[in-house]
């Protein structure tokens, strides 16, 4: 059987707004202190969607920075802080009639990140878009960020649902393994700096948010609707 879902979990970054680029531009800056430059390929391979801290470690590491990653990661996210403060990040095509549809199909939303909670509530005010969704889980709130379960496991048990009643929408594979992992089927609509990423354990991969949005409601739950165990093979579509 086909999964059934009640409630849509949203990504943030790179999946409602077109913030990586930004990311890269913002470590760009903060690297150049220490004498490191970092390309596009380079940050398409191995930092887009990756948590900050989780990036300090791997710059630190493959540098020999004499900084922390923890310090390091204080000045990606102090960086930022000052960007979202003076502009949100813009929205990526279709985002806002994305959300909109969904819930208009009945379906409750969640946005699931490990951005910090200043930047979503940023998007969800500066765009409009709060009136739409029931909760936000950001990095402040679980111990360990994407691509650990833990930010996906506590939307669903917030929502009262089991994860495979829930469906996750990503755009990377770090985030796309969150959702997977906490039994929560997910599907992909890659970034334009993510697309050579592995999304294996994607139920399905989209070019776009609307198609993504259709494949969802045609298996959205009807109120007496049982559920069913999540597809694991992914299918390309779009």
């Amino acid at each position: 059987m086909s999964p059934s879902f009640h409630a849509v979990c949203f990504d943030h970054d790179g999946t409602l707004v077109d913030s990586e680029p930004i990311h890269y531009r913002l470590w760009c800056e903060v690297l150049a202190t220490y004498g490191v430059t970092l390309t596009e390929a380079q940050y398409k391979a191995h930092y887009a969607g990756v948590p900050t801290l989780a990036n300090a470690h791997d710059f630190v590491a493959r540098h020999g920075l004499a900084v922390s990653a923890p310090a390091l990661a204080d000045r990606k996210q102090a960086a930022m802080a000052d960007y979202v403060t003076r502009s949100a990040f813009p929205l990526l095509p279709d985002a806002r009639e994305t959300v909109a549809r969904l819930h208009g199909r009945g379906l409750r939303l969640a946005v699931v990140t490990g951005a910090l909670r200043l930047s979503v509530d940023t998007t969800l005010r500066e765009h409009g878009l709060a009136r739409w969704f029931e909760g936000v889980v950001c990095a402040e709130d679980v111990a360990r960020n994407k691509p650990a379960p833990d930010g996906y496991r506590l939307a669903a048990q917030r929502f009262g649902l089991d994860p495979a009643q829930c469906v996750a929408i990503e755009d990377t594979a770090v985030g796309v393994i969150a959702a997977a992992s906490a039994g929560m089927p997910v599907v992909a609509v890659p970034h334009v700096l993510s697309r050579q990423q592995d999304f294996s354990r994607a139920i399905a991969v989209f070019d776009t948010l609307p198609d993504a949005a259709a494949w969802i409601e045609a298996r959205a739950a009807s109120p007496a609707s049982a559920m069913a165990s999540p597809a694991t093979a992914p299918a390309r579509c779009g």
